[in-house]
């Protein structure tokens, strides 16, 4: 995710006046907002479904680190080698966990 400076940094002030405005935006580009107060970053402002999104991709990551550094038996990594998708119930157990 690349943010475009020209469009992502607000000063604080801006949100103030129109906060409707920033998150709107938010939501129709899929990227976060910086929030700034001086110059200086302060915050991000991110859409609910992007955050969500964001933070299913983390998990799923990890859960494959953590089944490739463990043995054989991981379901997540059958569906990655085999170029398939699943939902993520589907390959959260691995090594024989249910």
């Amino acid at each position: 995710m690349v943010i475009k400076f020209s469009e992502d940094l607000v000063p604080l002030t801006d949100l103030k006046v129109n906060p409707g405005r920033v998150v709107m935006h938010t939501t129709e580009v899929h990227r976060p907002v910086l929030l700034t107060s001086r110059g200086r970053g302060v915050a991000v402002v991110q859409s609910v479904a992007d955050y969500e999104k964001a933070q299913e991709e983390r998990d799923f990551m990890r859960s494959v680190g953590r089944c490739r550094s463990g043995g054989s038996g991981s379901r997540a990594r059958g569906f990655l080698r085999r170029g398939q998708s699943a939902a993520w119930p589907e390959v959260t157990p691995c090594h024989g966990q249910k």
